[in-house]
């Protein structure tokens, strides 16, 4: 079984840590199981996360918010939903119980990080761990970044670029791309 190690060796995040996804269907399962999912791509993302990214968002009809040093790249390509969010502000705003989404049509169940600096997630879905409810529960979060990321619900493992890659083309084809 695989197990998760905080890619930081110092980071703590208490006893409540992230599932390790040992297998690219989990996220596909999770994301076709969600009825209003978010796509977050922070400011790390080169060209082949931002293809990915796209990818994810028309394989199912995804939002994406982007970073504004992103935000170019999508725009160029003539990718339309692509929204402009500070890290720190989408980090907020899926926090608040008030808010109804990019489209106004709600809250969203799923939240995918990609493209983020570590420490910067890190804080991000610390913020989200203890404080997105929905309803009963909590925000389900995602990193699709190749270290773990303990303080998501579900996290890739620490991968090379390779072993990563791999798994988000699984994640694709899972999803029937």
């Amino acid at each position: 079984m695989m197990r998760g190690e905080s890619w930081q060796t110092a980071e703590i995040p208490g006893p409540k840590k992230a599932h390790v996804i040992t297998d690219p269907r989990i996220v596909a399962s999770l994301i076709k199981r969600s009825s209003r999912p978010i796509l977050v791509v922070g400011g790390e993302a080169d060209e082949a996360v931002i293809n990915y990214a796209i990818e994810l968002s028309r394989a199912i009809g995804m939002p994406i918010a982007a970073t504004p040093s992103t935000l170019k790249t999508f725009m160029e390509r003539g990718f339309k939903e692509a929204h402009p969010f500070s890290a720190v502000e989408i980090g907020e705003r899926l926090r608040d119980p008030d808010w109804e989404g990019l489209d106004g049509s709600g809250q969203y169940d799923l939240a995918l990080f990609i493209g983020f600096k570590y420490y910067v997630s890190w804080l991000i879905l610390s913020g989200l761990k203890h404080f997105a409810r929905r309803g009963e529960g909590y925000l389900t979060t995602v990193s699709l970044d190749p270290y773990y990321q303990p303080h998501a619900s579900w996290s890739l493992p620490n991968l090379t670029r390779e072993r990563w890659e791999k798994n988000i083309k699984g994640v694709l084809q899972h999803l029937g791309r």
